[in-house]
């Protein structure tokens, strides 16, 4: 690790990212770099997907965890370590002092997803379950690492995360030595950052971009203050880089080497994990969907070949269902209709049949007939409909019109 003599703190070197690698050799896999030709004809240049989500422990997370406790001094691998996360930061920090033989506790919300609590805990980590959201589970872990001498293993605000996390890009530049423009999700910019710092030292050319949610996007203030700017209620379904305010550490970097940080919307992110199941049939959360969604929301303006990187797969099978929705929602695959119709026998059966003339598989159907908004005869129905696309869609909604049906919403 090498110093800068401006402000004497800690600066990354292309150096350390190699030594990294050789470090997690025979721990983190080299994960497969795998084509997209549907993404390839949006852009219009070869897209590739660099495929962490099939990391160990479903994200690139276990690269940083590790590198990062395998470089603490004696006395502190003794004293364990304590981390706090919902769930990628926790899986990588468990799995590495496992294999690292060090004592492990995790601070964890108490709505984490139990698949994610169930195999922190199999890695071996004490699982404590504290606060609702994530700051009052860091602050516990914080607390209890000044109460017992535990070492606090930062999920993105450490060079040492930083340079494992940088090993994505040597393996990138080794698997794609043509890329021109690698994209990436940001939450808190410990990938980004050690992807910026292995990648532009060896191809300064190479356009590297980061993604953030738009609900969770607190780079673009930040980069535009010149500082780290903190964001109020971070609020998106991409818990993995929900993050209120930049690392200390990879701000620095990110603004010298990242070239572009975009935003995507809530819409785009679930369709992009839509095309990840279905087109590449690989596993993603909505994090690690990011870079893709970045792609489906302005495909013109990305150079080839281009490389994305799904960062993680560990999605709650809850959160997936719901997610699906949304991106099939968003594609005009699903339709959530609510209309008015005459409360009378063989009423429903008659709206079904309109439905089945256009072609429209009825999922579910809810029927009101108690409410003050409605008149003594009337019911209301929803419908929760699987459709063809945004033009059929319209044609359902022609359809129950002209059938005289009063549709709500």
């Amino acid at each position: 690790m090498s110093y800068s003599t401006a402000d004497s703190s800690p600066r990354v070197t292309l150096d350390d990212v190699r030594g990294a690698q050789k470090m997690l050799t025979g721990v983190a896999r080299v994960t497969a770099m795998e084509g997209s030709r549907h993404l390839s004809q949006l852009v219009g240049a070869p897209v590739h997907l660099k495929c962490e989500n099939l990391q160990r422990t479903g994200s690139f997370k276990l690269r940083g965890a590790y590198v990062r406790i395998a470089g603490l001094l004696p006395e502190e691998r003794a004293a364990g370590v304590v981390a706090a996360s919902a769930g990628n930061h926790a899986q990588g920090v468990a799995l590495a002092s496992a294999l690292l033989g060090v004592r492990a506790t995790v601070f964890m919300p108490k709505g984490a997803p139990l698949p994610k609590i169930s195999a922190t805990r199999d890695y071996g980590a004490d699982v404590r379950l504290h606060g609702v959201v994530v700051d009052e589970t860091l602050a516990a872990a914080q607390e209890y690492a000044a109460g017992t001498g535990a070492v606090f293993i930062h999920p993105f605000d450490h060079p040492d995360i930083i340079t494992g996390q940088g090993t994505v890009g040597l393996e990138i530049l080794e698997q794609c030595p043509e890329v021109r423009t690698i994209v990436v999700g940001i939450g808190g910019g410990g990938l980004a950052a050690g992807i910026a710092i292995a990648v532009k030292a060896l191809r300064p050319d190479v356009r590297i971009v980061g993604v953030q949610a738009e609900g969770a996007a607190a780079y673009p203030p930040s980069l535009a203050a010149g500082r780290p700017v903190a964001i109020e209620n971070p609020a998106t379904m991409a818990d993995g880089i929900k993050v209120g305010r930049p690392g200390d550490v990879p701000f620095g970097i990110i603004g010298e080497l990242v070239d572009e940080v975009r935003t995507v919307s809530e819409d785009a992110l679930s369709t992009a994990l839509l095309l990840c199941l279905e087109r590449a049939k690989l596993v993603v959360e909505p994090a690690g969907a990011s870079p893709v969604a970045a792609l489906l929301s302005e495909p013109g303006a990305f150079e080839g070949p281009l490389v994305a990187v799904l960062s993680g797969g560990n999605v709650d099978p809850v959160l997936m269902q719901r997610v699906l929705r949304h991106g099939m929602a968003a594609q005009g695959r699903y339709l959530a209709v609510r209309l008015r119709l005459t409360d009378r026998p063989g009423a429903l059966a008659t709206l079904l049949g309109v439905l089945s003339v256009v072609d429209a598989n009825v999922l579910d159907v809810s029927h009101v007939r108690t409410d003050p908004r409605l008149g003594l005869t009337e019911a209301e129905v929803e419908l929760h409909l699987e459709t063809k696309g945004p033009e059929h869609c319209a044609e359902v909604g022609r359809a129950l019109r002209e059938a005289g049906y009063t549709v709500i919403d």
